[in-house]
């Protein structure tokens, strides 16, 4: 299969952006690849330590969440900021891989919708993030979402084959 990158402009989106979007949709991809057949025990198994492959598909789905929040240049709320603690651990939570698969996935192209939906003339509009208001603008926190999801579903892909065996 020819990855995103190499498939063409996506309808709509706006150039400066299209290599983000591209991205995230290999991310999709590699999700949707990796997480389903899971069991409960795989998804939360920490091997070595490292952050369990359900950690990252929460933590996909929340940080997409965060950064768009951002981007749109508001404050995170309380329930936002309640989630981040809830990522690390299995908790009461009965998902499945799958389903976390999906949320994350869900996350994703509704970030590329937004890709494509953000005036390329605002990207260049200030941002702040977090607690310490550090400085940003719109177009980097677009990108920024594409690498920081990059970067989770490669921890996903290695995780799930290692917990496997």
């Amino acid at each position: 299969m020819v990855e995103p990158w190499l498939r063409g402009p996506i309808p709509g989106m706006p150039p400066v952006v299209m290599p983000a979007a591209h991205a995230l949709m290999q991310a999709a991809e590699d999700i949707a690849a990796a997480a389903p057949g899971l069991t409960d025990g795989q998804l939360w198994m920490r091997p070595g330590g490292a952050a369990s492959v359900g950690f990252h598909l929460r933590h996909v789905a929340g940080s997409i969440d965060r950064l768009l929040t951002y981007a749109r240049g508001e404050m995170l709320s309380q329930a936002q900021l309640a989630a981040i603690a809830g990522e690390q651990d299995a908790g009461d939570d009965t998902a499945s891989a799958a389903a976390l698969a999906s949320d994350a996935t869900t996350a994703i192209h509704r970030a590329i919708d937004v890709m494509r939906s953000v005036p390329p003339e605002s990207y260049f509009e200030p941002r702040s993030v977090g607690r310490r208001k550090l400085q940003t603008n719109v177009l980097g926190l677009l990108v920024h979402v594409a690498e920081h999801t990059q970067r989770h579903a490669g921890a996903i892909i290695a995780t799930s084959k290692v917990v496997r065996g």
